[in-house]
């Protein structure tokens, strides 16, 4: 009887059934894309003074460059000092709970960053600063 036991065993497949594995996976993967936040660039390199208290921000910002030559970029691109408000109050409505972060060259003028500041607040923002590296 035991003879007859062994072999129907060892004549028998094994299957393993992946499909609930492969469903796990799936949801992880979405999991793990629809809980990454993805950094916002302002588009171009600014050389920023540094600072002993710089601080990191780490939610979501609005970040408003300004280079030396004075050129205002938000979003990737180009704009006019008159345009830094409607783009705020857009990208404000988008993240609400998102601040204006102005990365200012340290070579551009002081009075078109406070223009600018003022443009973010008068958007509505109230919590408006500016970016400084961080001294090693």
């Amino acid at each position: 009887m035991r003879e007859q036991y062994s072999q129907r065993q060892s004549g028998s497949a094994v299957n393993i059934n992946l499909t609930p594995l492969i469903d796990m996976v799936f949801i992880l993967l979405i999991f793990f894309i629809v809980t990454t936040s993805f950094v916002k660039e302002t588009g171009v390199e600014v050389n920023r003074p540094s600072a002993e208290t710089a601080v990191r921000k780490e939610r979501s910002n609005i970040l408003i460059a300004i280079r030396a030559n004075d050129e205002i970029w938000m979003d990737q691109r180009q704009i006019d000092i008159r345009a830094v408000r409607a783009n705020v109050e857009r990208l404000y409505a988008e993240n609400p709970e998102g601040a204006v972060v102005i990365v200012a060259d340290e070579d551009s003028k002081t009075g078109l960053v406070i223009n600018v500041m003022d443009q973010a607040r008068l958007a509505g923002v109230t919590d408006v600063s500016i970016a400084a590296a961080k001294d090693q």
